[in-house]
């Protein structure tokens, strides 16, 4: 991978991306619910989180609270769905402009399929269409039955923070044969912009060079370290990769997830999409 260690220029307001023409961002990766996991304890925190997410430029964001793992028996698909509803109504009411759609960030697990089928877990959007896995990032682990066994099922994979797992890949082979099996991968908006450290900035930016990840998401949890930075972001993919690959993975192909619409690969950048 391309050693991308230099630092990146962050959005201003001079920035000459015009985000209201886009329609804005689509995130498909926030801890927004109060009081489900590690995201917002309270309402209120929740409504904070959700203007930045709004002044950030977000249009549409899938509340993705953790399922399984550490949180076994917590979060469940009925549980997140009335809790959408419910900052939903408190958005309206404080005026905040942000859609919220329920969703999941699924923790991996071999009761995954079964449980997808029981309706206790969600995909995103909650549509039937791409569900949001969650690796362990101490260790590895090859994932590629269960992704099988997804796709069978007629379901497409989203590897969240693919940068956190892709240092412990020791053979780029393994990470390829997951892709084969209707896979994506998702880096986080906050690595490519440098706060998590040289390190993840760079398997970010090298998943992205390579083609591989084709999803950039926020994964934010609050206003303070773990705060949205998708402009940012934007602006650094942008002074490496060019404005058209930072468009298609920071707006494109999110609000495609969002549509249950196919997911374009980087290749098509500078091509006329034909849909």
């Amino acid at each position: 991978m391309t050693d991308y260690i230099r630092q990146y220029p962050l959005a201003g307001e001079d920035s000459p991306f015009d985000l209201k023409k886009s329609g804005g961002f689509t995130d498909i990766h926030c801890h927004c619910l109060p009081g489900l996991d590690d995201g917002p304890s309270t309402l209120a925190e929740s409504l904070e989180l959700c203007r930045m997410l709004a002044a950030e430029g977000m249009a549409t964001v899938v509340a993705t609270p953790h399922q399984l793992g550490r949180f076994e028996g917590s979060n469940e698909a009925a549980t997140v769905r009335q809790a959408v509803a419910d900052l939903t109504a408190s958005l309206a009411e404080h005026d905040i402009p942000l859609e919220i759609l329920p969703g999941a960030e699924v923790r991996v697990d071999e009761r995954i399929c079964e449980l997808l089928e029981a309706d206790r877990i969600l995909t995103l959007a909650d549509d039937g269409r791409y569900i949001l896995l969650e690796l362990p990032h101490e260790v590895f682990i090859d994932v590629e039955p269960l992704l099988a066994e997804l796709s069978s099922m007629g379901l497409e994979s989203i590897i969240a923070h693919a940068e956190r797992i892709a240092t412990r890949i020791a053979r780029p082979s393994v990470l390829a044969g997951w892709l084969e099996h209707s896979t994506h991968l998702q880096v986080t908006a906050s690595s490519l912009s440098g706060d998590w450290g040289p390190e993840l900035r760079r398997g970010a930016f090298g998943l992205l060079a390579a083609g591989w990840a084709t999803l950039v998401a926020s994964d934010s949890h609050d206003t303070g370290l773990r705060r949205p930075r998708m402009r940012a972001a934007f602006e650094c993919i942008s002074a490496e990769l060019g404005q058209e690959a930072a468009h298609l993975v920071c707006i494109e192909n999110p609000s495609r997830v969002m549509r249950r619409r196919d997911l374009l690969p980087a290749s098509v950048c500078g091509q006329k999409e034909a849909d």
